[in-house]
């Protein structure tokens, strides 16, 4: 595919989404429906963030662990309603080799019975608390419709889940690390979320509450980026776990649980790309430049790349032989934040170019301004990239006062978000998804209701976030 086959995005934004990850080599198709190969770039992003979000985490105290894949299915259904939310997209195993199993196993769609499994054997007593686990793995969830990133049946994920001796210190923890993930993808991934809690309808399965990162891509649709669960003594109560406390009296602790995945990855593509392809955030990115070496520059290139590795700029070189055009167009699709072009002819003038991937905007440098100004240009390019997402989100998101307003939104714009009021009850909910295909997306913190419910016209408790989403 050249860069030409890209499909324009205000054509075909589906259609267009696909082409990026395919031409800019994040990911490759199998012929499992779901599966998708991760390639190096796609990889390199993910590690990235690993890096920076597991940093994260063992600061504010956790340690890594890892549990199994297969969980029985006497254990999965320990919790009925937990296992209900996620019993249509379980993928089962029944045969060991050419054995039929005495009893089925799925492939862990998400591990909260696992860790209360062995939680029950390691706490005692209070002085075992809290306990703070962290996962990095796959997990399975047999979608009908999938994506690259998006939606896929093997996913690549972070689980946390935390143990703790009282109510208060487990709610701590669920918002402490929900503002562990809202740094990370605003500072990070430069991405304008909109946070709070899910209603009672959307949270997760099994939890007293839910609180949601909300990514607004670039057609308005929105793409939940990460959650974090406060479950109260649900799971701790189906599993027996117990633990003696200060007084000698046996209690039951208080657990979290918060995760994120790949679908950040999908997240950057659609709310940063264009379509000359990928445009990464600095901070993100694994590699912050690109240099293009032009003609014969072999004594200029290597004290450039020595340069660049003393100051920790990570780089890589496109020496191919292929024409300049073809390179650059190529490091657009791929997204490195800066393209340095080092040509024979600027050199002998000693000129280097610097292009901007997020601007395209060309800036000449004498060779020893290199370095500075690049640093200059990625701390700048990360605030720009956020500003500009953040005005284009804030454009898309709109108000509605009654149901006729409501509707006037609903169907003439595809995308965005929409602020209402909401008396609380799902009937309201179940009827905006029946009318237009619109679902919650979170509650307003901090917005004084100043009227009736958007939908039934009775009294309003909350302000609430709805919108279409992926």
């Amino acid at each position: 595919m050249e860069v030409k086959d890209i499909t324009n995005r205000d054509v075909d934004f589906a259609k267009w989404y696909t082409d990026v990850c395919k031409k800019a080599d994040l990911v490759d198709y199998t012929n499992v429906k779901g599966s998708m190969i991760i390639r190096p770039l796609g990889y390199a992003i993910w590690e990235e963030i690993q890096k920076v979000l597991d940093k994260k985490i063992k600061e504010t105290g956790h340690e890594n662990v890892q549990m199994p894949m297969f969980i029985p299915e006497s254990l999965l259904n320990v919790e009925k309603e937990h296992v209900k939310g996620f019993a249509p997209e379980v993928a089962w195993v029944t045969y060991g080799g050419s054995e039929k199993l005495e009893e089925r196993m799925c492939v862990r769609p998400t591990s909260e019975v696992l860790f209360c499994e062995h939680y029950k054997k390691i706490i005692n007593t209070y002085r075992d608390l809290p306990i703070l686990y962290n996962q990095w793995c796959t997990i399975v969830r047999w979608e009908k419709t999938t994506r690259p990133f998006l939606r896929s049946r093997e996913i690549l994920w972070q689980e946390g889940h935390t143990m703790h001796r009282t109510a208060e210190e487990a709610k701590e923890e669920t918002l402490k690390m929900f503002d562990v993930y809202k740094d990370l993808q605003v500072n990070y991934l430069a991405l304008p979320v909109i946070t709070g809690k899910k209603t009672e309808k959307e949270k997760f399965a099994g939890a007293e509450e839910t609180y949601t990162l909300e990514a607004m891509m670039y057609n308005g649709y929105a793409l939940q980026n990460g959650t974090s669960h406060y479950f109260g003594k649900h799971f701790a109560e189906a599993f027996g776990i117990k633990f003696t406390d200060k007084d000698n009296t046996l209690k039951t602790p208080y657990q979290t649980s918060w995760g994120v995945t790949t679908r950040m990855i999908g997240a950057i593509i659609m709310t940063h790309g264009d379509d000359h392809g990928l445009v990464l955030p600095p901070r993100i990115a694994p590699f912050k430049t690109i240099i293009i070496p032009i003609g014969d520059v072999s004594e200029k290139l290597e004290e450039l790349k020595q340069n660049l590795k003393e100051n920790e700029i990570t780089f890589k070189v496109d020496d191919r032989d292929k024409t300049p055009g073809f390179r650059f167009a190529d490091a657009e699709v791929k997204g490195y934040p800066i393209r340095i072009e080092l040509g024979k002819r600027d050199l002998e003038n000693n000129i280097v170019t610097l292009v901007r991937r997020d601007t395209l905007e060309k800036i000449q440098v004498t060779f020893e301004k290199i370095i500075p100004k690049v640093k200059e240009l990625l701390e700048t390019i990360q605030k720009d990239m956020l500003k500009r997402a953040t005005i284009r989100r804030d454009s898309m998101i709109y108000e509605a006062n009654n149901y006729d307003e409501l509707r006037e939104i609903a169907t003439t714009k595809d995308g965005g978000f929409t602020k209402i009021n909401w008396c609380g009850n799902v009937e309201c909910e179940n009827k905006i998804k029946d009318d237009f295909g619109i679902k919650s997306r979170c509650l307003i913190e901090n917005e004084e209701v100043t009227g009736p419910c958007t939908v039934c016209g009775k009294e309003a408790k909350t302000r609430l976030y709805i919108g279409r989403q992926y």
